[in-house]
């Protein structure tokens, strides 16, 4: 009874130090004040005039912006509206956006690399031994060294493509589409060796997904559910929505034909071909979400208790291969290749990332344990948005707003 009656009086106590700290609970994250984890807020604070005046000029509906350094949330704001037309809707902080690309270093990447560090993959395995059309692209057989091997898919060096003809292989193919595209692929002529040349390429990760989907015998979906966003408490993030959550998502276009379109991936292969379970798009998910894997990357591959790589794995995913230096791509994730103006001007060369066309981005400074994550829907209402410049000057923001 004692116990409990001082706990009565003291609990108004520990709820004015709460709110005196100004800390609160945020999507798995502790959000604090810029100033308790080094930034400067003056400076943090000049992201809003830049992404304001980007919802004035049309580039896009609405974005949210979520800050993270060394594991807190120093900035977390909806900004604009999830559409404007043919009525505004407004936006929150926990709105779900199409990620578009970034299911490729989100998903199919960390998939990859999960089970290269749990013992079933090596980034040295040929992509025939798990996709037998493979056999014999490039020109390569059974021993010989120019077969592609894990690796090129991660890093877009296997001499695939940078997309491919959807309505083509709906032509050819038909209700077989998905399960014909390797066979496309690989009959294809005069592709460069692999490890020749980088070209940034879907069909690459929608062929590691086939391989992730051999060595594991699940999909895609049902593998990082299981094994990456379920265990980080990303609940948020998942491969065709359920229709539930079609209130929650950002549209990608709207026209009078099909009206708004929501919770269906914008990328046409993905959509298509893949039925919305791709390698290359298809994943669905929040800021929240994003900053709870980006601070999991950040802190050596664990976080809240759940560690999903070692610290080598990380090391691995945010750094050039040798012979690739020249490429600045890691196996997953944008290191200083020319798509990568998303870091900015300011940040340190130890940062990676990754964008989407549907206008969402993720930078990382692994020097500065800072994460920059902008989620928006340019492509709405008819893809005429660009958020290329938009990306850069935030990034530059919160670089400069990191005191130490």
């Amino acid at each position: 009874m004692i116990f409990r009656y001082s706990f009565l009086l003291m609990f108004p106590l520990l709820m004015i130090m709460t709110i005196t700290n100004g800390t609160a609970q945020t999507g798995g994250l502790t959000e604090v004040p810029p100033q308790q984890a080094g930034i400067d807020p003056d400076q943090l604070a000049r992201v809003d005039s830049l992404i304001y005046q980007a919802i004035d000029d049309g580039e896009t509906p609405g974005a949210v912006l979520v800050v993270v350094r060394d594991s807190v949330v120093v900035h977390r704001k909806a900004y604009g509206y999830m559409q404007k037309e043919p009525e505004s809707l407004p936006l929150s902080p926990e709105t779900i956006y199409d990620l578009a690309s970034l299911t490729k270093p989100l998903a199919t990447a960390t998939a990859a690399m999960k089970l290269v560090q749990d013992g079933y993959l090596r980034l040295s395995d040929p992509v025939a031994d798990f996709v037998p059309e493979f056999e014999h692209f490039g020109g390569g057989s059974e021993g010989s060294g120019n077969r592609p091997r894990v690796l090129n898919l991660l890093t877009h060096t296997a001499g695939i493509p940078s997309y491919a003809p959807v309505e083509k292989l709906k032509e050819l193919y038909g209700d077989q589409a998905s399960d014909s595209l390797m066979t496309w692929l690989s009959s294809l002529p005069d592709r460069p060796e692999p490890g020749e040349q980088m070209t940034y390429s879907c069909p690459s990760y929608i062929t590691l997904q086939k391989v992730i989907e051999d060595v594991t015998g699940m999909s895609l979906a049902d593998y990082t559910r299981k094994k990456i966003f379920g265990p980080l408490g990303m609940h948020n993030t998942f491969y065709t929505p359920d229709p539930e959550f079609h209130h929650k998502i950002a549209p990608t276009s709207y026209s009078d034909e099909d009206g708004v379109v929501t919770g269906i991936v914008h990328d046409p292969l993905a959509n298509e071909i893949m039925k919305g379970v791709s390698g290359n798009a298809g994943l669905f998910s929040t800021a929240d979400d994003l900053a709870l894997f980006a601070a999991m990357m950040l802190n050596d591959g664990a976080i809240n208790g759940t560690r999903i790589f070692g610290p080598a794995t990380v090391r691995a995913m945010t750094s050039t291969p040798d012979g690739m230096e020249s490429f600045g791509r890691g196996p997953g994730w944008d290191l200083d290749s020319s798509f990568a103006s998303n870091q900015g001007d300011l940040f340190g060369k130890h940062t990676y990332g990754h964008t989407g066309y549907t206008g969402t981005s993720m930078v990382m400074d692994a020097d500065t344990r800072t994460a920059v994550i902008l989620l928006t829907n340019r492509v709405y209402p008819d893809d005429s948005g660009s958020v290329i410049d938009l990306r850069a000057k935030v990034s530059n923001v919160v670089a400069a707003s990191v005191l130490d």
